[in-house]
């Protein structure tokens, strides 16, 4: 495979993975998440802290 071609698949795997994000972002937002993504990774910081403390 010449470099153009390797450029190419990643670029094509680049926008396949931004349309993924975008998508569950949409999804996590319509589900009671205001932020999407960025809320949810709030929660799950918050879930994991509260997991250590009963550690």
């Amino acid at each position: 495979m010449d470099h153009q071609a390797i450029i190419a698949s990643l670029e094509s795997q680049i926008d396949y993975l931004k349309t993924e994000l975008t998508n569950l972002n949409t999804l996590l937002i319509e589900n009671g998440f205001p932020d999407g993504i960025i809320t949810l990774k709030k929660a799950l910081i918050e879930v994991a802290e509260e997991e250590n403390m009963l550690k």
